[in-house]
């Protein structure tokens, strides 16, 4: 029972988004992805999990996170638990950490090489675990000497290769180790790229909506929580409302869409983007209010139809009063 629960989770975790034959694949569970240490199923149907660890074991942390001083060296450890019935062979490997654009961590795939934090991680490169037995395997981060401060964030996983049908899969688990080399911290971020679209609303006693897309970038240091705050106005008021953009790294962008309702679009529409830790960026947009355009041409219309009406009527009753005076000079 026990090991049907497990193969089932590892099912879960690693269905892929494309057929298996198309092309090869790398799965990364969520272990980057949300501070759990989940169990992954190999193409060779093994299943194992990592996390942080002493020397004695698992000590519960989800991920590893240090500030260190540029050339400092400190060694930490990880575990690797084998829930399979045979021996495996896992192959080690540390890279640098990056968001994906749904703003999940992940680390760089193996063909890609490091650049950043994910080079000042070395471990061996495999460890063998028998079955249903941990191993703690021991890393050292090392940082050099002209590291800039900031973050710096990597991973390390542990990786079976194996074959489904032709094509050659790669399946790993691991954890984050955010690094930070210390120094002077900064926290900034910039938006660019604004566009607005306005969505009216046909009916001309109701407000319609802006939509707003823009590119949001770290531009310090650190990793940042970024929020922003988006506002629209025009002659007939000013709306505003917040959208969570999510973790950023730094350097990192991502591209954003915000939603304003409640927009009179009447002639200019301005419109502005602030995120958190960073200055305004505004973008006007020029609406034709046609719906109450319409409303007012329908308004004239009936104005100028009463008035055309008024006269036929005055004109027909001046008629009519002529005909009677007539009719009583000729009766005279």
């Amino acid at each position: 029972m026990r090991r049907a629960a497990v193969a089932a989770l590892a099912a879960a975790l690693l269905v892929p988004t494309a057929p298996a034959t198309a092309a090869p694949a790398s799965a990364l569970p969520a272990a980057f992805a949300a501070p759990a240490a989940p169990v992954v199923a190999a193409p060779a149907s093994v299943t194992w999990t990592v996390q942080p660890a002493t020397k004695a074991g698992p000590d519960g942390r989800r991920w590893i996170e240090r500030t260190l001083h540029p050339g400092a060296t400190v060694t930490e450890h990880l575990a690797v638990r084998n829930f399979g019935d045979t021996t495996a062979v896992f192959a080690l490997k540390a890279a640098d950490g990056y968001l994906t654009d749904k703003g999940r961590f992940t680390m760089l795939p193996s063909g890609r090489p490091s650049v950043d934090g994910g080079t000042w991680i070395a471990v061996q490169d495999t460890v063998t675990v028998g079955p249903k037995q941990t191993k703690v395997v021991p890393f050292t981060i090392t940082v050099p000497a002209k590291a800039t401060p900031g973050d710096h964030p990597a991973g390390i996983a542990a990786t079976i290769a194996g074959r489904q049908g032709t094509v050659q899969v790669e399946s790993r688990v691991g954890f984050r180790v955010l690094l930070r080399a210390s120094g002077t911290l900064h926290s900034s971020t910039a938006a660019s790229s604004l566009k607005a679209r306005y969505e009216r609303s046909w009916n001309p006693f109701r407000a319609g909506a802006v939509t707003l897309t823009y590119a949001a970038a770290n531009t310090g240091n650190v990793r940042l929580p970024v929020q922003a705050r988006v506002s629209a106005s025009s002659l007939l008021g000013h709306s505003t409302t917040t959208a969570e953009i999510g973790e950023l790294l730094p350097g990192g962008t991502t591209t954003a869409s915000s939603r304003v309702e409640g927009v009179w679009g009447i002639g200019r529409v301005s419109t502005t983007v602030t995120l958190s830790e960073g200055t305004p960026v505004s973008a006007p947009t020029w609406v034709i209010p046609w719906p109450q355009l319409l409303v007012l041409a329908a308004a004239a219309a009936l104005v100028l139809m009463l008035r055309w009406n008024s006269r036929r009527r005055r004109r027909h009753l001046e008629r009519l009063l002529e005909q009677a005076r007539q009719e009583g000079r000729a009766g005279a």
